[in-house]
């Protein structure tokens, strides 16, 4: 009876093999059908700095020597073979184009330095994936103009070309922020605080560090971290990521090696997006919750530096919910906040949505006593655009309502991943409509009408919100954080800049 048993789960299991083999072969001949790669995708900048190198380039200094030869190259093997083509008018890799950040009055693609005339403290900025530095420089200058010296460093494979996070790996990531943290500390007085900020991914890569400086002691703990969309945990097909190696070498098969292939008209994010890219986060963020696990269990998790954390309900690139069980359930004391943007929750919008989030929003209040401070942003009724902050302080049953004084703007049912760090008045990704002479198109305002099928890129993409119409309520929590934190008294900080 179990040799049949056996044969019969055997001949099952070669089945399945067999239907997963077909799939990713059809899912690759369909790929073909993608448009075709530029020299963007393909071309190898052999200047990018790998962990690898970290012996020998281990100082700032060093990296930036190295970023130059980067864009020299990137400037040689690329921007120069670039045809000013109409279809390419738009294209950042377009020597004479709009969207060229070369053009520009400062290349925010590059890692970059804001010192400040007293220095009260460093702060170490890390961008999302995909992105460049410029995704955190409304609060670098934040930080800069209260004192703080900003370094806003370039994560490997970002800010170049699509195929530098084709070939990147976590570990060039973390051997990247090891250098800019040490150079951001040696910037301050031994006793001034330091933070790590971070987005999405680099938000990802600011827990790794603090984690990783609580089992090393050649790391120094952030006094805290800001985190904006962290990357704890993705969508778990992110899983499936890395088997498209079995086939994508065959050059016939490259394509298969991309989700999607876009035009690059963004000039300081990839709209290109490879699977390696999608693996390495998948990667990061397992790393990260096995941390924090083996952490907690130790009894180690206590040290981890006060974090505040900023998110919308609705994201789909992170999970929430990964966020609040696999970071903010497993954190000790009660100098932590979880800030949450709930989604536009008037009457006449609900009717649209496929989801309210709403038994997300109730499992949070009805959870007892949590060891963190919850804020919610959300609509002051069903009936009003008006926005209230809803807190629950640590370990307390009590919520305390605060009106803003900030509204729903028409038309808008709820923050995007992509649109946290980003404020209205943004040159690249605000809602202005005449665009910005020194930043090229303004693309947060484009809101294209026509017939379907004639866009060489997704309407989902060009309508995904980009900027945050709560991010002065952001910026007033962030300049709040930093008087507590270097103590000193509010008319010396300049919170408007």
């Amino acid at each position: 009876m179990l040799p049949s048993v056996v044969k019969r789960l055997k001949q099952a299991l070669f089945v399945l093999f067999g239907f997963v083999i077909a799939f990713f072969i059809v899912w690759a001949f369909m790929a073909r059908s993608m448009p075709d790669l530029e020299p963007w995708h393909t071309v190898e900048l052999e200047s990018e700095f790998r962990a690898k190198d970290a012996d020998s380039i281990n100082t700032f200094e060093a990296y930036q020597n190295l970023e130059n030869r980067l864009f020299e190259e990137l400037e040689r093997k690329v921007i120069a073979g670039t045809a000013d083509t109409p279809a390419n008018r738009l294209s950042r890799y377009n020597p004479e184009g709009l969207n060229n950040a070369l053009r520009f009055s400062h290349h925010w693609n590059r890692s970059y330095e804001l010192i400040p005339p007293d220095i009260k403290g460093s702060a170490l900025l890390l961008h999302g994936l995909t992105d460049s530095p410029y995704s955190l420089r409304k609060i670098a200058q934040i930080l800069s103009l209260n004192g703080y010296y900003v370094l806003g460093l370039r994560l490997p494979g970002h800010g170049t070309i699509p195929a530098g996070i084709n070939s990147a790996v976590v570990e060039d990531w973390v051997a990247a922020v090891q250098i800019g943290v040490r150079h951001a500390i040696a910037q301050k007085e031994d006793t001034s605080p330091f933070f790590i900020v971070g987005y999405s991914n680099g938000a990802g890569l600011a827990i790794k560090y603090a984690l990783d400086s609580l089992e090393d002691s050649r790391w120094s703990v952030p006094d805290r971290l800001i985190l904006f969309s962290p990357a704890v945990g993705i969508t778990p097909l992110a899983t499936l990521a890395d088997w498209h190696k079995f086939i994508s070498f065959i050059p016939y098969f490259k394509k298969f090696q991309w989700t999607g292939i876009h035009p690059e008209y963004d000039p300081y994010k990839y709209n290109s997006f490879p699977k390696n890219a999608g693996q390495q986060t998948h990667n990061l963020t397992v790393g990260i919750r096995k941390q924090i696990n083996r952490l907690k269990k130790s009894n180690q998790l206590s040290g981890f530096p006060p974090v505040l954390t900023f998110q919308s309900v609705v994201d789909s690139t992170v999970r929430t919910d990964a966020i609040v069980q696999g970071l903010y359930a497993k954190l000790d004391g009660d100098q932590h906040e979880l800030v949450l943007f709930d989604i536009n929750r008037q009457a006449h919008t609900s009717a649209f949505l496929k989801s309210d989030f709403q038994t997300l929003i109730d499992n949070l209040w009805a959870a007892p006593r949590q060891p963190y401070c919850l804020t919610l942003i959300t609509n002051r009724d069903e009936n009003s655009p008006k926005i209230v902050a809803r807190v629950r302080k640590a370990d307390s049953e009590e919520i305390h309502l605060t009106q803003l004084g900030l509204t729903w703007p028409e038309s808008i049912y709820s923050l995007s991943h992509v649109a946290l760090p980003f404020s209205q008045s943004d040159p690249v990704y605000g809602n202005h409509k005449n665009g910005h002479p020194t930043h090229g198109m303004n693309l947060g305002a484009l809101e294209p009408r026509g017939e379907t099928g004639m866009l060489r890129v997704s309407v989902h993409t060009l309508m995904r919100l980009r900027y945050n119409p709560f991010f002065p309520y952001m910026e007033e929590r962030i300049v709040e954080t930093v008087r507590q934190q270097i103590k000193v008294s509010p008319e010396k900080l300049n919170k408007n800049g």
